[in-house]
């Protein structure tokens, strides 16, 4: 049996001078800004590290299909699949390729997020995948549709993993996975994709408080035009409906945690008075977070559906990929960006990938560099 005692983690980051604190029971997570030494102490200057040596959290992609594509899902349930997972099939991450990623970053990299093209509860190796990450102090989540989950599955998720997250998929299956979990007493969150077809659904359901009882959190995630994603189903910064949707979050109380991805910075910046920024952050791709997909391919994001930026870990490990060219260049754009804007500390630009979908019309973001 896992060992369930609290432990506190502190990692400090040689190269780009600064500190961290995570514990691996609650995800509580902090870091220092850029630290500077003064009389043989370490003074924080407030400034915040720009990236880190090796990445804190990897999405790692142990699924190259899906076992329910052909069934459409998350068609069904007006979600566009991102990663493709009706067409692209290919085999899943072998248990021998995530050991040997684990191997490279146990003791840099403290959290990963298992996904990819299907549910990673259905991966072949799952209890050995989650076993492993904690016994080189990972900490594993995952996102699931539900579909199909099996008693055995919820206990080896209470046993290992550190939250899950259910995708919104309004199918009895999506509830029904939500019971299965809250009932175990696993931190159990909703991912849900924000769209236009779906931010009127989002507005009602907050204003009426009717998401599933006992959630730890709601996750919006900004719908992107990648893969199956269309461009009529992206949200535009000018749609009235945010600044509704923004308004609610920003003034209402609710019985549960909010968040977002890191793709919806700038809308939170444009349409909110009274969230912390110290509560937020910007786009962590090449930064703080990469992703791996199922034939060892690895990239600043998952939303690289192109490849523009993949290195082949079959050829180099995660530490030259993370310290490769194609790395640095999707940094530059995060660089480089808006550099007039006066948020531009805390927004950096957007989305790297897909700059047309990022939530701002201001002016100054007619300056950003294409990557």
């Amino acid at each position: 049996m896992m060992n369930k005692k609290p432990k506190i983690i502190a990692f400090h980051d040689q190269k780009y001078h600064f500190q961290e604190l995570f514990d691996s029971k609650t995800g509580f997570y902090v870091r220092s800004g850029i630290l500077k030494n003064n009389l043989e102490h370490d003074v924080d200057t407030g400034i915040d590290p720009f990236m880190r040596c090796m990445p804190f959290l990897i999405d790692i992609g142990i699924m190259g299909q899906c076992e329910h594509g052909g069934k459409g899902l998350c068609t069904q349930a007006g979600v566009e699949c991102y990663q493709n997972g009706l067409r692209i099939k290919q085999p899943n991450m072998s248990l021998a390729n995530f050991k040997l990623i684990v191997q490279q970053i146990k003791g840099k990299t403290f959290q990963c997020a298992l996904g990819g093209r299907g549910d990673p509860n259905k991966h072949q190796d799952f209890a050995d995948i989650l076993q492993h990450c904690r016994e080189n102090n990972i900490v594993p989540n995952y996102t699931t549709s539900g579909f199909g989950l099996t008693d055995e599955e919820v206990a080896i998720t209470k046993e290992y993993v550190g939250a899950v997250a259910v995708s919104f998929y309004r199918h009895k299956h999506t509830y029904h996975a939500l019971d299965q979990f809250i009932s175990q007493g696993i931190k159990t969150n909703i991912h849900y994709v924000l769209a236009n077809n779906s931010i009127d659904e989002a507005i009602e359901k907050l204003r009426a408080n009717s998401f599933p009882k006992g959630i730890n959190a709601i996750i919006f995630l900004l719908h992107k035009p990648v893969g199956l994603g269309s461009i009529n189903n992206m949200l535009h910064p000018e749609d009235k409906r945010l600044k509704i949707l923004f308004e609610l979050i920003d003034n209402q109380p609710f019985p549960f945690k909010i968040g977002f991805d890191s793709c919806s910075i700038a809308g939170i910046l444009n349409n909110t008075k009274n969230i912390d920024r110290k509560t937020i952050e910007c786009c962590e791709g090449g930064r703080f977070s990469c992703y791996i997909s199922s034939d060892m391919q690895m990239m600043p994001c998952s939303f690289d559906q192109k490849m523009r930026y993949a290195i082949d870990l079959t050829q180099f490990s995660v530490k030259e990929g993370w310290n490769s060219e194609k790395f640095a260049q999707f940094r530059n754009f995060l660089k480089l960006s808006c550099v007039s804007c006066q948020d531009r500390n805390d927004c950096m630009g957007g989305c790297p990938l897909v700059p047309q979908m990022t939530l701002c019309n201001r002016a100054t973001k007619k300056q950003e560099v294409q990557p």
